[in-house]
């Protein structure tokens, strides 16, 4: 065995390692996009991250209130302590409505 390779012997090795320019076409075309990916993705997280920390400082309000449905032929709830006349709309009944009742009867 001869320590030197014949023309023969190194343009087949060689033939191994030569891509062809389509090779680097498509890895640099897979490059470009994979890194333009990137930049979108990044630019998006960006202004999610925006939005959300401007309603993050905006004040938040909590209403504890459970709404709940009055039918229309229930009777309201009216405001204050007493008594009212069954009359439509109710009149409230004065305060002093015992007074009124003894001197009724």
């Amino acid at each position: 065995m001869s320590k030197f390779m014949t023309k023969k012997e190194k343009r087949e090795k060689q033939r191994h390692q030569v891509k062809s320019r389509w090779y680097y076409i498509f890895w640099g075309t897979c490059t470009v996009a994979v890194c333009a990916g990137q930049v979108l993705v990044g630019s998006g997280f960006r202004k999610m991250a925006e939005s959300l920390e401007s309603v993050l400082d905006s004040p938040i309000q909590l209403d504890f209130g459970v709404p709940r449905y009055r039918h229309p032929m229930i009777v309201p709830d009216w405001e204050g302590d007493g008594l009212y006349h069954p009359t439509d709309p109710p009149k409230a009944v004065s305060p002093d409505y015992k007074e009124d009742f003894q001197n009724r009867i």
